[in-house]
C-alpha cells in the first residue's frame, strides 16, 4: 500500500461527531470529485467515483449517518490497471440531491427558477476552524495523494476548476501554510512540497498516525544528510592533511638534496627529520615526538619556515639556470 493509500485509509475511519463538520467534508469530496448532472429540477444525478475502497465507505457512511440517504454503489474493473476497480456511487432521487446539493452550498436557482451549480467552497460551510480541517480533509480523500516520503515530500490536491483549487489554497493557508497552485495539462494542482508544512497539513487533518511515520522518516533522513555532511567534512579535511603531508615531504627532500638538511637550525632540523619518518602523523601528533614537546601551531609554524626555506632554494636555482643560459 502507498503512503497516500495508508493516509486516506486512516482519515477514513475518522468519522466526525458534529453534523456541520461532516457536511463539510462531504461538500468537499462532492466539490472536489463529484460529477452533478442537471438536466431539469425534477433530474438531478449526483456521480462521485473513486479507485479507493476507503473512501467509498466514509462517503457512503457520512451521507447515511448525515442525511439518512442511502446511495447506488457500482463496482466496476478499472480498464487501465486490471488489479484496481472503481467505486461508483450515485444518488439518483432528484429531491434526495436536491436536499444535499443545498446543504453543502453549491446550488444556486436562477432568475428563471432554473438549477444552476457552483464550484467553489461555501464560506457558511467553512465558517469554524473544525469545519475547515473537515473540508480539507475531504479534499485530500477526493482528490489529494502523497508522495513516497522516503523519496521525496510532495502533498498536493487536484481539480477541474481554477477557483475552486485557489479557495482551497486560502483555506490551507489560513492555517499558517503556504501552498501554492499551479495548472498541470487541463487540471488544477494545490500543493505543498516543504516537509515540516505537510507534517502541519496532515496534522490539520487529523491524520495522527500519518504525522508520525512521516517524522519518523524526516529524522532519519536528517540523521543520514547529517552523517554525510560529517563525513564529506572529514574526508576533505583528510585530503586537505595528505596534500600538506606530501608538500612538506617533497620540500624537505629537497633541501636535503640541495643543501642537506643539516644545514637547518636545530629546531627545523628536528621537525624536518621526524616528518620524513612519519609521513602520515598530524600536525598534533608530530608536535609530541619533538624534544621538549611542541603544540600543533608551533609545528606548523616550523614547517611553514621549511617549506619557505624550499621555495627560496627553487628560486634561486631557476635564477642560476637563467643566467647560465643567456651566458651560453
Amino acid at each position: 500500500m502507498s503512503f497516500s493509500s495508508k493516509v486516506k485509509e486512516e482519515l477514513s475511519r475518522h468519522i466526525g461527531s458534529a453534523r456541520h463538520c461532516r457536511i463539510a467534508e462531504i461538500a468537499a469530496i462532492i466539490n472536489i470529485c463529484g460529477k452533478i448532472k442537471v438536466i431539469s429540477n425534477n433530474e438531478i444525478t449526483i456521480k462521485v467515483q473513486t479507485e479507493n475502497a476507503a473512501v467509498a465507505r466514509k462517503y457512503f457512511t457520512l451521507l447515511k449517518k448525515t442525511f439518512n440517504i442511502n446511495v447506488e454503489v457500482l463496482i466496476r474493473k478499472n480498464t487501465q490497471l486490471k488489479k484496481s476497480r472503481i467505486y461508483v456511487m450515485y444518488i439518483t432521487d432528484a429531491s434526495v440531491a436536491l436536499k444535499l446539493l443545498k446543504a453543502i452550498g453549491i446550488a444556486e436557482f436562477g432568475k428563471e427558477g432554473r438549477l444552476h451549480i457552483v464550484h467553489r467552497i461555501n464560506p457558511l460551510i467553512v465558517h469554524s476552524t473544525c469545519c475547515k480541517r473537515a473540508y480539507i480533509r475531504g479534499a485530500f480523500l477526493g482528490s489529494g495523494s502523497l508522495s513516497d516520503p522516503e523519496k521525496t515530500y510532495h502533498l498536493e490536491f487536484v481539480s477541474m476548476h481554477k477557483n475552486q483549487s485557489e479557495e482551497l489554497r486560502t483555506l490551507i493557508n489560513s492555517f499558517g501554510m503556504e501552498s501554492k497552485t499551479i495548472m498541470r495539462k487541463k487540471y488544477y494542482i494545490t500543493y505543498l512540497k516543504e516537509g515540516s508544512q505537510i507534517v502541519d497539513l496532515l496534522n490539520i487533518m487529523e491524520a495522527h498516525v500519518a504525522l508520525m511515520d512521516l517524522e519518523n522518516v524526516r529524522i532519519l533522513k536528517e540523521m543520514r544528510n547529517n552523517v554525510n555532511r560529517i563525513v564529506n567534512c572529514e574526508t576533505a579535511n583528510l585530503k586537505k592533511t595528505v596534500s600538506a603531508a606530501v608538500r612538506q615531504v617533497e620540500d624537505i627532500k629537497y633541501i636535503d638534496h640541495t643543501v642537506g638538511l643539516n644545514s637547518l637550525p636545530e629546531p627545523l632540523e628536528e621537525i624536518a627529520r621526524i616528518r620524513l619518518e612519519y609521513t602520515s602523523a598530524t600536525l598534533k601528533e608530530l608536535g609530541t615526538l619533538l624534544d621538549p614537546p611542541v603544540g600543533k601551531s608551533g609545528v606548523n609554524h616550523r614547517l611553514r619556515k621549511i617549506s619557505n626555506i624550499a621555495e627560496k632554494l627553487r628560486d634561486k636555482r631557476e635564477d642560476n639556470y637563467d643566467r647560465e643560459k643567456n651566458n651560453s
